[in-house]
């Protein structure tokens, strides 16, 4: 076991760099997805729309894996701790389901793309189906309760970092930021 002077304050800059540009990507991902995507007809002119969303996707899905490599390649902080042991198993399960919902999603989604046949329509192998309905592909589906469950544990992630910042005032958030150990 090795001495409490080991174990760093902060995680590893690529970790933390890596955290905040999933984070962004992520926000913006389901912001898109949620709120401009669904609206637009299926048509021709959604189709920018899809790929910026599917090769945003693919990079964040790369993110994933590399996040997860730095993440025990690197030395971390002791676990945090709410106070409470459930709190705790809440914030383990959390932090793993943080990394496999959006692989999930990243999943469903191309599953989706590669049902819609949206690479051969975006690379001009296919046209635009007439009156094509993404509601129609299964994994479409699957993909939306994907982005409803990421909102949650969104939530319950902010939530807990406020809780550990301003309730119990243990400076939580400074372990994923940037500076000296």
């Amino acid at each position: 076991m090795s001495d409490s002077t080991d174990t760093p304050k902060r995680y590893h800059p690529a970790l933390v760099a890596i955290h905040w540009l999933m984070a962004v990507l992520v926000f913006l991902m389901l912001a898109i997805g949620n709120l401009h995507l669904v609206w637009l007809p299926n048509d021709e002119a959604k189709l920018p729309y899809l790929a910026l969303h599917i090769g945003t996707g693919i990079f964040l899905g790369l993110l994933i894996i590399v996040r997860f490599i730095v993440r025990i390649k690197t030395r971390h902080p002791a676990p945090a701790t709410a106070g409470n042991p459930i709190l705790d198993f809440v914030g383990r399960l959390t932090h793993w389901l943080l990394y496999l919902v959006p692989l999930g999603m990243v999943l469903t989604g191309l599953l989706t793309s590669q049902q819609a046949n949206l690479m051969e329509i975006m690379g001009g192998q296919m046209t635009f189906p007439e009156n094509f309905n993404f509601y129609s592909v299964p994994q479409r589906a699957i993909h939306e309760y994907f982005s409803y469950a990421l909102f949650g544990l969104i939530g319950l992630h902010v939530g807990a970092a406020l809780f550990h910042q301003f309730i119990r005032k243990d400076n939580l958030i400074g372990r994923m930021w940037f500076g000296k150990e």
